[in-house]
């Protein structure tokens, strides 16, 4: 499990983090979302050691990582697929990989295979391309088996079936029990694999829900009759609210199941029902768009003349990122 405490972080007067607390639990896929700047790279940095927290807790099932026995057998991370060693082949990185964690060999074509590379193996990694590499980043991730897995963007540079892959394979993992944080801007994507969203904007939390309800939340059910008169009265005596637009009903506060009994009293026929969903894509750009009109306050406890902590990449400076990520 994953628990993010009251986590704050500044570099310089900037609050990259500010007081943001979730938490990511075993046998789901949880999405990490938010606009570029949110502070969702600094988060994962955090978690992994790679960044001291100025306050707040970011722990791996109850502990902060550096606190764990043997790290790669409970945590994988894959935050960019760069650091490979260009004139090796992905082999002989994941040997490499292997002997420094402890981990025996035999793990090696297990995940070839897994991360569809095994036909790629003996290749040197300067030829591989971004979506090989991400392959391999991933690989390197599961080599310890371990039952949480930190990822940034990882369909970045998939292809279509790549993709799929990677749904499939984190579907599966989840289902076995794994924790999976995913931090990613693919909002379609993430809608079809997540179980749950955190969204974050300048670095505070708009949002923690299970992804159906998120999605379904405002949603509408379209109903197409000849009998729409009828069939409306019918429904707003059930419970609904109803309106009439486009020739259609649309309709709240009912199921399905609800429409169908009220058609089947009034002998209406009808010709659609279906449930119009919100869409993960606008609930985000709801959520978000309202908080990024207002841009982050610095600290004004932070002392001025006190030298700033280098930034990860997603914080250079107030509204800018290097290399597209965050």
């Amino acid at each position: 499990m994953i628990s993010v405490e009251g986590l704050t972080k500044h570099f310089g007067p900037v609050r990259a983090v500010d007081g943001l607390s979730f938490t990511a639990r075993p046998g789901m896929v949880t999405g990490f979302l938010g606009p570029n700047g949110a502070g969702k790279t600094t988060t994962l940095r955090m978690l992994l050691g790679l960044v001291t927290p100025t306050s707040g807790r970011a722990l791996v099932n109850g502990r902060p990582y550096a606190a764990l026995d043997r790290p790669v057998t409970e945590v994988g991370a894959a935050l960019e697929a760069t650091g490979f060693h260009p004139g090796r082949s992905a082999r002989d990185h994941l040997r490499i990989a292997c002997t420094a964690a402890g981990l025996p060999e035999r793990r090696v074509p297990a995940v070839l295979e897994l991360t569809g590379l095994a036909g790629a193996a003996d290749r040197r990694v300067v030829g591989y391309s971004l979506g090989m590499r991400q392959r391999l980043a991933l690989a390197t991730a599961i080599l310890g088996e371990p039952r949480v897995l930190i990822l940034d963007e990882p369909a970045n540079g998939l292809d279509p079936a790549g993709v799929h892959w990677l749904r499939s394979l984190l579907r599966h993992l989840a289902d076995d029990g794994c924790t999976i944080l995913v931090s990613s801007h693919v909002l379609p994507e993430v809608e079809q694999t997540a179980d749950h969203v955190v969204i974050v904007a300048h670095g505070r939390l708009v949002r923690d829900a299970p992804l159906a309800e998120l999605v379904g939340a405002g949603g509408e059910l379209r109903v197409a009759t000849e009998q729409a008169g009828e069939l409306a009265a019918a429904l707003e005596n059930a419970g609904g609210r109803v309106r009439r637009a486009d020739d259609r009903l649309w309709v709240t506060g009912l199921e399905p199941e609800d429409v169908g009994r009220a058609a089947l009293e009034t002998r209406a026929v009808l010709t659609e029902l279906a449930r119009e969903r919100s869409g993960l894509e606008k609930i985000f750009l709801e959520l978000t768009m309202a908080d990024l009109a207002t841009p982050p306050v610095p600290d004004a406890a932070v002392p001025a003349q006190a030298a700033p902590e280098a930034a990860p990449e997603e914080v250079g400076a107030p509204g800018t990122e290097k290399g597209g990520r965050t």
